[in-house]
């Protein structure tokens, strides 16, 4: 199936918000890695979350990450 993978990937930044915790300043936050690993692996390549390849079941949010997660899921999902 063909697509809009922008839109994908900017859903999932936005749902991660959902998902993170621990978040401390200059570090980002964690978040469960429920995703597809194609798209998750396009924000890695974006520098908005770490690597997801790995074995862990959370990745974590870089700072500038956690911050976008949380405007983008202000943008589609805030009330007011």
């Amino acid at each position: 199936m063909d697509y809009d993978r922008d839109k994908v990937d900017e859903m999932t930044l936005a749902l991660l918000f959902l998902m993170a915790s621990g978040y401390k300043e200059g570090e980002g936050a964690l978040a469960w890695k429920g995703a597809n690993l194609e798209v998750l692996e396009r924000l890695h390549q974006q520098g908005w979350i770490s690597d997801p390849k790995n074995r862990d079941l959370s990745l974590r949010l870089t700072e500038a990450g956690y911050r976008r997660c949380r405007e983008l899921f202000e943008k589609h999902f805030g009330v007011g």
